[in-house]
């Protein structure tokens, strides 16, 4: 069992609280006068119901009563669609401006919960019970809440910060080895846009001892919070962290819409990550070791993708769809070296298609 120590972070207007006891603080904060005679309701997927949820109760006992509202798992359940019967599910439940939603899960769970009470009734307070390796390190810091729609990522949405996020590694022990995996790819990201220190102590990290795992959470958190804290409408340096995202998000939009299997967001940011680093390289912003160490290193822990150049087409099209883009330009955040990234480039399709096709003979 981990013994990990509280951290507490503090965030734009809330704090971030880390460690094994971290749900205890949840349960004496839900006890105070702030949440007295408040309607309490949780968001779960059927995965985090089943596994999550007793955990959950067992260290807040005040939420055995709660009701639970439960989506599928998957990105395919974040929709306008979904929201609108979360939102009548809370209606019929008598939410009211005072209510507070526990979104207890992955990412999809953190961007569709607080996107949800973002919204109901112009908005209520949500607090993020993260679950997944990628949801404690990524998607619960920062808030960017949102959906999905005409199958691209998170194209509807808007930043509103939980009152609290509460992140027990224990949850952790709940996860499938590729879910943890899946989780590293941001991991891995923190360390390329920030810190050639942190780089080299990710590469130590095995899957397989989750206190080495659990120990470089909080360093990831500390990073994307430091980022947030000085930009935090993403005007400028918080694109740093799209690293790797605009091919990444192209993939797993494209594979959403496609016959082949579903990538999980970490596969396809890790391949996103290879073909921006080679595009940084390309740049000659990278120098060509570091661009295989980072290779190299990726794959180790990713499942190769296959992307058939008869997909490329469709993939810019995608990529022209990126939020981040301006006048028509594909742009990028990329590598000024291992531990520094750089936000803005413009990178025209023969650059992306030749990365893509650099990709394809590694994993050929």
């Amino acid at each position: 069992m981990s013994t990990l120590s509280i951290e507490k972070i503090k965030a734009d207007g809330h704090t971030i609280v880390y460690g094994t006891h971290g749900l205890a603080e949840l349960s004496e904060r839900l006890a105070t006068k702030e949440f007295s005679d408040v309607k309490v309701f949780i968001l779960a997927d059927e995965n985090t119901r089943e596994h999550c949820l007793p955990k959950l109760v067992m260290k807040v006992p005040s939420l055995a009563d709660a009701p639970v509202m439960e989506i599928p798992p998957g990105e395919s359940g974040k929709t306008i669609d979904v929201c609108r019967k979360l939102w009548e599910v809370l209606e019929e439940l008598q939410a009211d401006r005072n209510s507070v939603l526990i979104n207890l899960g992955g990412g999809v769970i953190g961007d569709l919960g607080g996107f949800v009470a973002a919204t109901f009734k112009r908005g209520i307070r949500f607090i993020h019970v993260p679950t997944s390796l990628l949801a404690q390190v990524d998607a619960s810091i920062g808030g960017k809440v949102g959906v999905n729609h005409g199958g691209l990522k998170n194209q509807v949405g808007l930043f509103a910060y939980p009152v609290g996020v509460y992140i027990d590694p224990e949850f952790l022990r709940t996860l499938p080895r590729e879910h943890l995996v899946g989780g590293f790819a941001e991991m891995i990201k923190h360390a390329l846009i920030s810190s050639k220190s942190y780089w080299k102590r990710i590469k130590k990290v095995s899957f397989f001892d989750l206190a080495t795992l659990e120990a470089c959470i909080s360093e990831s958190i500390r990073i994307k919070q430091s980022i947030i804290d000085r930009d935090p409408r993403e005007s400028e340096l918080r694109k740093v962290l799209n690293f790797g995202h605009t091919v990444g998000h192209a993939l797993e939009a494209y594979s959403l819409e496609s016959d082949v299997r579903t990538l999980h967001h970490g596969q396809a940011v890790a391949a996103g990550m290879i073909c921006e680093a080679y595009i940084s390289h390309r740049f000659r912003l990278l120098d060509k070791d570091d661009l295989n160490e980072i290779i190299s290193f990726v794959l180790e822990h990713f499942a190769k993708v296959w992307i058939d150049q008869a997909t490329y087409h469709r993939i810019l099209e995608l990529m022209r769809s990126d939020k981040k883009n301006s006048n028509g330009k594909i742009r990028m955040t990329l590598l000024d070296g291992i531990g520094k990234g750089v936000v803005n480039k413009e990178v025209r399709a023969d650059a992306i298609i030749e990365s893509l096709n650099h990709y394809q003979r590694w994993v050929g």
